[in-house]
């Protein structure tokens, strides 16, 4: 059954059936009514973050009606021009279009083997023209381009140039466009008499089923700020200048307009799903470039290197950033993603120590004066302020800190994001095996070894990592997240669980290591106390 569910549906199951556990346990075994001294505990919130830069020359306006621009229909046209290199095959259509481009390299093949076509059917296509004349554009529609040639093969490090004409009442449209190897394209139009028109971008690739992934458009113009538009999530119309790049993306792939004038205006505005649709303010002599593509940074570096700032990774970018060009600086050593993922978990390890340690060694200390703080609690349970002054005096006494084992983790969280977008939005790690059975590191491991590895040593992990809970509910729940993590990750690409399970590994080490100190330190205690009970009876 969950083979033929896609990881989307298999993860919403999985968080189905988790919901469906707690609320049936909390059912049956429901939890006991908080005393006195729980009354004034706070109960901690968590709230969802989502990035949302500006820029200063920014309008923006939330009108319910959109404009004729944003209204693009869907229209069905013949293939003008078919451009073949080794890693593509791009066709542009009867309307001046770039109606296909379908990747060559198998690695890229959706999850039921077809080849991965980065132009969706429906809406806008990259190089459309809308005119501001509503007769003109009408007739613009039913007009056919003319090419000056009709199949092209790049070579290696090829070129080529297509010109593109249009022919209408009064004036002629022409598109030089120059089609590079490495998937960019230079453009140069020009109207014969001046017009006011729009260029659009083109809707988002959509190759794989999108997992937790963000998935929308881009805008990254004035000083180094960038606007994300997720699907589903765009309100109203914004228009920008200084645009450096603008750009439609999914997990992987990307579709780009760059290189424009800085004085040339980029209008986002919401379709009829609320999804984003952009395209440029073009004028009678317009010039600028484009890519389609994977977002592989050294491409796209060695193509512009304001290309790179199409790879987002969400909110965490900041963090995100640095750790994707050390996890590449890995792959130079190891030259497989695989082991440069455990690399770089043992470096975040070693950098992260000494707030993992202090962490660790912060719920020792608590788990060893626990029976102490319950005699402290039954002896002062009715009166709770006074409890919590003696609670906190024996916490200090003994050098233990309450919040020391949470704010350590709390520290790591934008770490722990950070990779987990890296490795979940890294196109590198398509179709890059690491060993045996794991031969694609962006897909689910097809043998769920790595997941259920990952449970058994968080399973492991929790049960010698000291605990110090009250309610024996939360107690009895905290022991099935294993299984629950595990059913989780078999839907998760197999280098997410891969440095999920080598972090594992590394903590459960460091427990192990804080465990045995602190045991020989209670037996060095004990054998103390011997010692000196003798020493008075002698």
């Amino acid at each position: 059954m969950l083979e033929k569910l896609s990881p989307n549906q298999r993860l919403l199951f999985a968080v189905a059936l988790s919901f469906a556990f707690f609320i049936g346990y909390t059912t049956l075994f429901p939890p006991q009514a908080p005393n006195s001294a729980d009354v004034n505990k706070s109960v901690p919130a968590t709230s969802a973050v989502t990035q949302a830069s500006t820029v200063n020359n920014v309008v923006n306006t939330t009108d319910s009606n959109k404009s004729d621009f944003s209204a693009v229909k869907t229209v069905t046209s013949d293939t003008l021009t078919t451009i073949n290199s080794k890693e593509f095959t791009l066709k542009v259509d009867t309307l001046g279009r770039i109606s296909s481009v379908v990747l060559k390299n198998t690695k890229h093949d959706s999850k039921d083997g077809k080849l991965a076509e980065l132009i969706p059917v429906e809406g806008a296509k990259p190089l459309q023209m809308r005119f501001a004349d509503e007769a003109v554009d009408a007739l613009a529609q039913k007009t056919p381009f003319s090419s000056n040639v009709d199949d092209i093969v790049l070579g290696e490090n090829g070129k080529a140039e297509v010109i593109l004409t249009q022919s209408l009442p009064n004036f002629t449209v022409t598109k030089k466009v120059t089609f590079f190897s490495d998937g960019h394209y230079e453009v140069n139009i020009n109207l014969s008499e001046d017009k006011k028109y729009s260029l659009y971008l083109g809707q988002h690739p959509a190759i794989n089923d999108q997992m937790m992934t963000v998935i929308g458009g881009m805008v990254y113009a004035g000083d180094n700020l960038t606007t994300i538009f997720e699907d589903g999530d765009v309100e109203g119309r914004e228009i920008f200048s200084d645009v450096h790049l603008v750009s439609a993306f999914d997990q992987y792939y990307a579709t780009i307009m760059y290189g424009f004038d800085k004085s040339t205006q980029v209008i986002v505005e919401r379709d009829i799903n609320d999804n984003p649709v952009s395209y440029l303010e073009g004028t009678k002599t317009f010039a600028f470039k484009g890519y389609i593509g994977p977002k592989e940074y050294k491409a796209l570096n060695a193509i512009d290197p304001v290309l790179v700032n199409a790879i987002e990774f969400g909110f965490f970018t900041f963090v995100a950033a640095p750790i994707f060009k050390i996890l590449m600086w890995l792959h130079g050593i190891f030259g497989n993603w695989g082991w440069s993922i455990i690399a770089l978990t043992a470096l975040i390890r070693m950098v992260l120590y000494p707030l993992t340690q202090k962490g660790m060694v912060s719920m020792q200390k608590i788990k060893e004066i626990a029976p102490r703080i319950k005699e402290v609690q039954e002896k002062y349970k009715g009166d709770p302020q006074r409890m919590n002054a003696a609670v906190m005096e024996m916490y200090k006494k003994h050098g233990a800190n309450p919040l020391g084992g949470c704010l350590p983790l709390l520290l790591q969280i934008p770490v722990f994001f950070a990779i987990y977008r890296v490795l979940l939005n890294a196109v590198e790690l398509q179709g890059a095996p690491w060993i045996l059975w794991v031969t694609d590191l962006s897909r689910m491991d097809p043998y769920y070894i790595l997941p259920i590895l990952m449970g058994a040593t968080m399973y492991y992990q929790q049960k010698i990592t000291p605990s110090n809970f009250t309610d024996p509910l939360q107690e009895k729940i905290f022991k099935f997240l294993p299984i629950i993590f595990t059913f989780f990750f078999f839907t998760f690409p197999a280098g997410l669980v891969l440095y999920w399970f080598i972090n594992n590994i590394f903590s459960i080490a460091q427990q192990y290591l804080v465990n045995k100190q602190f045991e020989a330190a209670r037996v060095s205690r004990h054998e103390a106390h011997l010692a000196e009970k003798h020493h008075e009876k002698d």
